[in-house]
């Protein structure tokens, strides 16, 4: 069984779209079990396909708030797993200060998509779909998982 980390960070250039995908995904898998945040590099503000595509699976993520990496009040996070290179750069420098373990996941970025709306929504889909498989293989799956 695949050890859960008592605190995870998922940072990309924003805190608009990826990030917080993976956070949302990450609380509807594994709930108060480990605590979960995610911040951007910059400010953002969520993207509304990220909210349609995490509706989709009922997951709703219409209040969430950017917030910046600068900005934490506590960066003593387990884990910290970066979406972008610019997030990767700036929590390696974060790290040195912490004890975190630092993962890259190299994720693209869906709004640079073209075409019409029903090929971005696919291109969201994926990246959830993504997302969600990454969490699942690097900590674990839930609804697997033995309760012994």
């Amino acid at each position: 069984m695949i050890e859960l980390p008592a605190s995870i960070l998922f940072v990309c250039s924003e805190n608009a779209l990826r990030s917080p995908i993976a956070e949302a995904l990450t609380k509807y898998r594994f709930g108060t079990s480990v605590f979960v945040d995610s911040v951007g590099v910059r400010d953002g503000d969520l993207d509304p396909m990220a909210i349609a595509v995490m509706d989709e699976i009922g997951v709703d993520m219409s209040r969430h708030k950017s917030k910046r990496l600068k900005d934490l009040m506590d960066t003593s996070f387990e884990v910290i797993v970066t979406l972008s290179r610019e997030a990767q750069h700036t929590s390696i420098d974060l790290a040195r200060m912490t004890a975190s373990e630092v993962e890259y996941w190299p994720t693209p970025d869906p709004s640079v998509a073209e075409g019409h709306r029903d090929a971005h929504l696919a291109v969201y889909r994926d990246l959830r779909d993504y997302l969600l498989n990454r969490i699942e293989i690097r900590f674990g799956n839930p609804r697997v998982q033995s309760m012994d």
